[in-house]
Order: structure tokens, then C-alpha cells, then sequence
């Protein structure tokens, strides 16, 4: 398939497209959170260190995370459930939050070899979040996508024509 302007628009406005760009902003909100967050604390020297501000900015950012995702990407109202949707995406965001300890692992680590100015430093503790945060990202797409997915809807948009996705 060739993807033109034209078709990329059309795709966005079918479901599935819906979604992905929904997920994709969801995700932007919270990584100015979390990074804000992890730069505020580190920076500031609130949590002076490397591991522990990377932590709480991580989960500073899961909260909202969770609210935005569930309720406006994936529409679900009502009660949470805790084994089909709250569960896996703790396990999700834990595994999200562990992997970025890895990159504030060697943020640390630069951190203390080189005698770099702490707003440098700052940038680099920032930095190594967000990196691990886009490695991280497809994956928490791909099982978040299918925590909250209720309908095969792509299967509704391969009907219908591209005025009919134009317009909805």
C-alpha cells in the first residue's frame, strides 16, 4: 500500500487511526509530565538523586496516564477493573518505569564521571528518561490496545468508503 498525505488522513479518522493518534497525544501529555517531573525533582535537587527522581517523576505521570488513556483514547466509562485493566497496566507501567531506571542507572553513572555542570547533568538524568520512555512506547501501545479494546472496529472501517471515514 502507498501511504500518501491523503490516505494517512483518511486513516486517521477510521477507528484504529482514531485511536493510535489519541494513544500518541495521551502519551505526549504524560511524558511533559513525567520528564517535567523527573527534571523538577532532579534539578531542583527536591530528590537529589538520580534514581530516586527518575522514580517519582515516572510515577508522577502514571496517574494521569491511566485516566487518559482509559477514558479518552479508548472511551471506557465506569468502574475500573482491576484484573482486565487497572492490573495490567501497573504491571505495564512498572515494567515502563523499571526499563527507564535503566537509563537513569547510566545517567548516574555519567553523572558521577564526568564533573559536568548540574544543569547539564539535569539534562542528561532528563534525557535518558525520555529515550528509554520512546523505546518503551510501541510495546505499551500493543498491550494497552488490547486491555482496553471492547470491539474489532477496523474490521467496521474496511466497509467504508473514504467519504464515509472523511465524515465521521
Amino acid at each position: 500500500m502507498k501511504y500518501t498525505p491523503r490516505s494517512l488522513v483518511a486513516w486517521s479518522h477510521t477507528h484504529q487511526g482514531k485511536k493510535v493518534v489519541r494513544y500518541t497525544l495521551t502519551s505526549g501529555i504524560t511524558t511533559v509530565i513525567s520528564f517535567s517531573a523527573v527534571a523538577a525533582l532532579y534539578g531542583f535537587r527536591i530528590i537529589p538523586g538520580v534514581i530516586w527522581a527518575t522514580l517519582a517523576g515516572n510515577v508522577i505521570g502514571t496517574v494521569p496516564a491511566y485516566n487518559l488513556n482509559r477514558r479518552w483514547t479508548w472511551n471506557k466509562r465506569g468502574r475500573s477493573s482491576l484484573r482486565t485493566e487497572i492490573a495490567p497496566f501497573l504491571a505495564m507501567s512498572t515494567l515502563g518505569i523499571a526499563f527507564s531506571q535503566i537509563g537513569a542507572w547510566w545517567a548516574k553513572h555519567e553523572v558521577n564521571v564526568h564533573h559536568w555542570s548540574h544543569l547539564t547533568n539535569t539534562v542528561i538524568v532528563a534525557s535518558a528518561n525520555l529515550v528509554c520512555f520512546g523505546i518503551f512506547w510501541v510495546l505499551k501501545l500493543m498491550v494497552f490496545n488490547r486491555i482496553f479494546h471492547v470491539n474489532r472496529l477496523e474490521e467496521i472501517d474496511r466497509h467504508l468508503t473514504l467519504e464515509e471515514r472523511a465524515a465521521s
